[in-house]
């Protein structure tokens, strides 16, 4: 995969997040009732990522990045269908647990494609070049979902973006075997 239809993958996971993540926190509150209940959600995830780390580097070197991102981009289609299913902390708890090990493959298997992928001598132009772009999709979309939520439920946005992180996943796939 080139480094154009890596940005156009990335983008399209942070559009992906974006539509969810500042606005799941809506949810969040209105399934737990306490802040301690919230730091616990979050630290979860946080434990759980930091936890994975290892393994998932060993598993990158060996499955390869694409299928690593593929696999993040279906894994979080599928839990973000059951997120507006869950109405008890405890299946919050679960969710947070699965999306971080989801979130720690996404990121180790980010950085490593493009510790694979960028010329060392022009590494931090290509890197910058690289978060310039996600971080312009990701930030149109946190403004633009700022909106669309006025008109759709909170739930509606668990279905938009599981339908972009599906379609994420199909797409990092189709370059899999390119540049072996």
């Amino acid at each position: 995969m080139n480094s154009r239809n890596f940005i156009i993958y990335q983008s399209t996971v942070g559009i992906a997040a974006s539509i969810i993540f500042p606005f799941y926190i809506l949810f969040l509150k209105n399934v737990g009732s306490s802040y301690s209940q919230f730091g616990w959600a979050y630290g979860l995830f946080a434990l759980t990522a930091a936890l994975s780390y290892p393994f998932i580097g060993k598993m990158a070197d060996k499955l390869g990045d694409h299928l690593l991102l593929a696999i993040y981009s279906w894994g979080m289609a599928a839990i973000l269908l059951v997120f507006p299913l869950a109405y008890e902390i405890w299946h919050v708890y679960v969710l947070q647990i699965v999306m971080g090990l989801l979130g720690a493959t996404q990121k180790n298997s980010e950085k490593a494609f493009l510790a694979r992928a960028v010329n060392k001598e022009t590494a931090g132009v290509e890197i910058g070049r690289y978060h310039v772009w996600t971080s312009i999709g990701a930030a149109i979309a946190v403004i633009a979902t700022g909106y669309l939520v006025d008109f759709l439920t909170i739930g509606s946005l668990f279905y938009i973006a599981s339908i972009a992180f599906a379609w994420s996943g199909f797409y990092v796939m189709k370059f899999r075997n390119e540049n072996k």
